[in-house]
């Protein structure tokens, strides 16, 4: 039972996933609330969707973009959800009626979003059109008092060359890191909108970023078929996990020293192989020694989105084929070292 594996002799399993259909279009990103018992979801079809973290029960969609909704964030208190869409808006929602009740409008395509600690302020990136470059744009959040909600951006940074992917807030407040299309990571000063360092380590387009609990380290994804682990104040590299598929996603254990990665060659090739052959299971690798432990079966095409449950004991994956999956850990994880 050294291994993780999905079924006993007898046929009995906890690791069996749970399937979560309701997207009619590839995923894009996951993203658990604070306590991990809600569990959202942004896909092409324009319908981000809330789901119970546990059983997978669909609570109901936020409708009103009309693009594809690239990325999502929450608040602590799980009250509000911020969306990321194609259609140039980002939108503050009501995570239990479904309201949409603010609306930040742009010229551009919007990329990713994120709250800062405290949920005082929303970072917001947006794409390069029509000869206008990638942007991020700082907007304050009235979590308070939604009545009293502007739209004003406080501070606009002029990004770099292609598009920003995924942006994150740095040690109180005062960064954020962003990855994009060059395939560098940066740290850029909230109030003055400078440079303050720059990590050259992947050579292609980076696909994720997700900040650790303590916000001492991140992981990245990229299609350069690693995920690295960086000290989140110097950008120093610390670890790389080496994958034989382009990288989409890598996510943290926040309980074992452990690292998720998924990807699988991109969706133009797909159809030429076997899902065999595509590498579309999720990769678990230990965080320190950078080997890979184990896998998990189960889309029919590239993984695009992982998120780790807070609680460590679960992950779910989202994939190309519109599928979400939620993955239990059963005792053989456990028994991994």
């Amino acid at each position: 039972r050294g291994r993780a594996r999905a079924s006993d002799a007898d046929g009995s399993s906890d690791m069996r996933p749970i399937l979560l259909k309701g997207h009619e279009r590839p995923l894009t990103f996951i993203k658990y609330n604070r306590e991990g018992d809600l569990l959202f979801t942004c896909a092409k079809d324009h319908h981000p969707t809330l789901w119970y973290g546990d059983n997978g029960e669909r609570v109901g969609t936020y409708v009103g973009h009309n693009g594809a909704v690239w990325t999502c964030d929450v608040s602590d208190d799980s009250s509000t959800l911020v969306t990321g869409s194609a259609d140039t808006t980002a939108k503050l929602w009501d995570t239990k009626t479904g309201e949409c009740y603010f609306t930040f409008e742009f010229d551009q395509p919007v990329r990713a979003v994120a709250l800062n600690a405290g949920g005082t302020q929303c970072a917001i990136t947006t794409d390069p059109f029509m000869g206008v470059p990638s942007a991020i744009h700082i907007v304050n959040v009235n979590l308070g008092d939604r009545a009293a909600q502007r739209g004003e951006v406080v501070k606009r940074i002029e990004g770099p060359q292609g598009r920003v992917t995924r942006v994150m807030w740095g040690p109180l407040n005062k960064t954020v890191v962003t990855g994009g299309e060059d395939g560098i990571i940066r740290s850029w000063d909230v109030e003055t909108g400078d440079v303050l360092k720059m990590s050259q380590e992947h050579s292609k387009q980076i696909q994720h970023l997700v900040m650790s609990d303590d916000g001492s380290h991140f992981i990245s994804a990229s299609l350069d078929k690693t995920a690295k682990v960086f000290d989140s104040e110097t950008l120093e590299c610390l670890k790389t996990y080496s994958a034989d598929r382009p990288v989409n996603a890598a996510i943290l254990s926040p309980i074992r020293d452990h690292i998720v990665l998924g990807g699988g060659q991109d969706a133009m090739a797909v159809t030429t192989t076997s899902s065999k052959a595509g590498k579309f299971d999720s990769k678990i690798y230990h965080k320190i020694f950078e080997e890979e432990i184990g896998g998990i079966r189960g889309h029919f095409g590239p993984i695009n989105a992982l998120a780790f449950n807070p609680d460590g004991r679960s992950f779910t994956s989202g994939g190309e084929d519109g599928y979400v999956r939620i993955h239990p850990l059963d005792n053989s994880y456990f028994e991994i070292p």
